[in-house]
């Protein structure tokens, strides 16, 4: 059975499961909340060692044909245009079909969410280098700097390095396979976190005050994922199937939408690049790597679309065209800014948007989305996710780094 069909049926079934629990009953909710940890945590299980290892063989590679910055610079390239793209088109959609307020509650102000830039940049580079390996797992890109570095080392005196080289390469193969492991067995997970999903979406869609918002977000992002981008892909030459293409990421897709965790992406999306595309490990490392970690538009442009209509919650003023240029280009930025919250991005992003802007009741704005915020992570996670998924095979198949494969292969 096909990856994507086994996490379908377990989303179809977790569903149905999570409808059928009664709404509103706290040990319920509690009990699925510990269960949904406790999944994450399985899907993560691989994560660190696969990068770590698989990175810096992809490092020492790409240097040693001379491909590195050429591989950097059209994965930046790749990230910054579709951020431009993807937040600015989702501003414009929120601004056309303008869904409806949502009615102001009076909240309590007891908690205080931001990127902590300041934090993030210092945990990079720690005192100890190897410390970066006995972390949660959480914050990957300490782990990535340390896999770069390593790479890097490798390079430097080829006759020392080759007994560890051949130890890393042989760790890569073997943490990849452990993480196919847990891919394969996806689906099970999957129905654990569908049932979460469903409990926390049974109780929001009672309320009925999100649906413009839910719904406007929901078509956006099918429209864009299935339908705007496999059609960017007729700009490779020689020319491809898009519809083939999309039908690869399918896998990673389905986990992104129900874990809303890049982290626990990583592995789905690195097998699916491999064994449907046969992207090579040099390059499909270094792409996940970059766009797990700086190419989160997709969380970015939810933020935005939420932040417009929390402004119009609070105003019925017409929004003037430079503060949406200006929303637009602060959620620009914050989008290069999320890798410390890979299973968050959205509602942090919307909580930065909303403390940047001015003073008053919009500081706390994103507070009156704190029941929905499960979901604009989902949405979120499965632009992001998608993004990747494209972005990766295109600048492989761009460099040649790719092996093609046959639909029928496809995991």
């Amino acid at each position: 059975m096909k990856v994507w069909v086994k996490l379908l049926f377990g989303s179809i079934f977790g569903m149905a499961i999570g409808f059928l629990m009664p709404a509103g009953n706290e040990n319920v909710v509690s009990f699925f909340q510990w269960l949904d940890k406790l999944a994450l945590g399985i899907g993560r299980y691989a994560v660190v060692p696969v990068l770590v290892f698989s990175l810096t063989i992809a490092v020492y590679e790409l240097r040693l044909e001379n491909q590195f910055l050429r591989m950097i610079f059209k994965n930046s390239i790749i990230i910054v245009v579709a951020a431009f793209i993807v937040i600015f088109a989702g501003i414009m959609v929120t601004m056309l079909v303008s869904p409806k307020p949502i009615p102001i509650e009076k909240v309590e102000q007891i908690e205080m969410l931001g990127l902590d830039t300041a934090a993030s940049i210092s945990e990079i580079f720690p005192s100890n280098m190897l410390s970066v390996l006995t972390g949660n797992g959480v914050y990957l890109l300490p782990v990535c700097v340390f896999a770069f570095f390593m790479g890097m080392g490798l390079n430097y005196n080829r006759s020392y390095s080759k007994p560890l080289l051949t130890m890393i390469d042989a760790l890569s193969r073997i943490f990849y396979h452990i993480a196919f492991f847990f891919s394969e067995i996806l689906g099970f997970i999957l129905i654990v976190l569908s049932s979460y999903w469903a409990v926390s979406f049974h109780g929001i869609i009672q309320a009925k005050v999100y649906k413009d918002l839910i719904v406007m977000l929901g078509v956006f992002s099918v429209i864009l994922c299935f339908g705007i981008m496999p059609l960017f892909i007729y700009i490779l030459k020689p020319k491809v199937n898009p519809w083939h293409v999309l039908y690869g990421f399918l896998g990673p897709a389905i986990a992104a939408f129900f874990s809303g965790d890049i982290n626990f992406t990583i592995p789905v999306l690195q097998s699916h690049l491999k064994e449907n595309f046969g992207l090579k490990r040099r390059s499909s490392a270094l792409s996940t790597a970059l766009f797990s970690t700086f190419c989160r538009s997709g969380s970015a442009m939810v933020a935005a679309a939420a932040f417009i209509v929390i402004i119009k919650s609070y105003s019925y003023l017409k929004i003037a065209p430079f503060d949406i240029f200006t929303i637009g280009l602060r959620a620009f930025f914050i989008s290069f800014l999320l890798a410390r919250h890979p299973s968050d991005g959205a509602y942090i992003a919307l909580a930065a948007l909303c403390l940047g802007y001015g003073s008053g009741a919009y500081r706390a704005g994103y507070l009156i989305l704190k029941p929905l915020a499960f979901y604009l992570v989902a949405i979120g996670t499965f632009i992001d996710v998608m993004l990747s998924a494209f972005g990766s095979y295109v600048a492989a198949r761009s460099s040649g780094f790719i092996e093609e494969k046959n639909l029928v292969r496809f995991i």
